[in-house]
């Protein structure tokens, strides 16, 4: 669960710190506005005022951001893994792209940003927007996902959803918007108790198996250590590789032919490399000489999930409700 101090405070006036070599940021409003100080992964963050220039590093960071209303606070966006969702397309819309990948330190810095925003240490590399203590030094508080620290053993062992909910009210609380914050976790709370209902219609406990893509011919497969290990518990089936202590790990097609798992949930993939889409995976499974054998693709139990839900984000538990309909109608009782 993510550990974070918030602590609002009136401050009598704000020096805005112009990012070195760029130009100035504009001049703050004369009225006081509040101070939040925050801790991201270990990086204490203060942020002066309400930030109205945002960039948002990932495609995570970006629809948190648009499920709260924060595009006219947002300058910049990067890095879509699939595309937005359709209930915040047209926000979307309204923010510049900054790059198709993550942009570079000089780009992030040209357009002279109070608040940087990703749900992936990634985007913080030397190659990418660079460290975060090197923006925060330069006045830019950068929040960066409990999920994905840069120290490894900042990251909780599995997934909670109240990591993401705590999320969600550090952006709301930051932006000021904290009735939008609310409502938005009550929806999402709301909709995990539908799943959690929909766990008590079924029958069976089922085995899956979370298959994201391949590497080199080799399965990568969901462990224990991230969204699909909490999602699948709480929709009612069991990981087939609950004992790999990893959010994603690589297997073999024998392993997984050993398990035989009831049920494969495939990850549809919009990168566009061979082997990334759910029709390209489901394909393999049918004609493969091993994977066709399993009793999950003879009994066409084959389930499809987008991949972009599969990484903790504010899409994670709709698809989650969506998963759970497709378990039921697969395994549950009368279904």
């Amino acid at each position: 669960m993510i550990t974070v101090l918030i602590k609002t405070a009136a401050v009598a006036a704000v020096t805005v710190v112009a990012l070195a070599g760029c130009a100035s940021v504009p001049a703050a409003s004369s009225v006081s506005p509040k101070s939040t100080a925050i801790e991201s992964c270990g990086l204490p963050l203060i942020v002066h005022g309400v930030p109205k220039r945002a960039i948002t590093l990932e495609q995570g960071a970006t629809e948190l951001m648009l499920a709260l209303g924060l595009q006219s606070s947002m300058i910049g966006t990067a890095y879509l893994s699939a595309p937005v969702a359709a209930a915040w397309a047209d926000a979307y819309a309204e923010v510049p792209v900054l790059a198709d990948l993550y942009p570079t330190t000089e780009q992030v810095r040209e357009q002279t940003p109070d608040f940087v925003y990703s749900m992936r240490s990634s985007a913080f590399g030397a190659d990418a927007a660079g460290a975060r203590p090197e923006l925060v030094d330069l006045g830019v508080p950068a929040y960066l996902s409990a999920n994905d620290c840069e120290d490894p053993a900042l990251v909780a062992g599995s997934f909670d959803f109240d990591e993401l909910f705590g999320e969600i009210d550090d952006i709301a609380t930051i932006f000021d918007v904290e009735k939008k914050g609310d409502a938005l976790v009550a929806d999402q709370k709301e909709q995990l108790a539908t799943v959690t209902a929909n766990a008590a219609k079924l029958g069976t406990t089922p085995d899956v198996v979370w298959l994201y893509s391949s590497y080199n011919g080799a399965p990568i497969v969901a462990g224990n250590g991230g969204l699909p290990q909490t999602v699948g518990s709480l929709v009612g089936v069991q990981n087939s590789f609950a004992d790999l202590d990893t959010q994603w790990g690589e297997t073999s097609w024998d392993e997984i032919a050993a398990r035989d798992p009831d049920a494969i949930i495939v990850a549809d993939l919009t990168r566009g490399r061979p082997g990334d889409s759910a029709a390209d995976k489901i394909d393999f499974l049918t004609t493969d000489a091993v994977a066709s054998q399993l009793q999950a693709v003879k009994n066409d139990r084959i389930v499809t999930v987008p991949a972009a839900g599969l990484d903790p984000s504010v899409r994670s538990v709709g698809d989650a409700t969506a998963l759970s309909k497709k378990i039921v109608a697969l395994f549950g009782v009368g279904e």
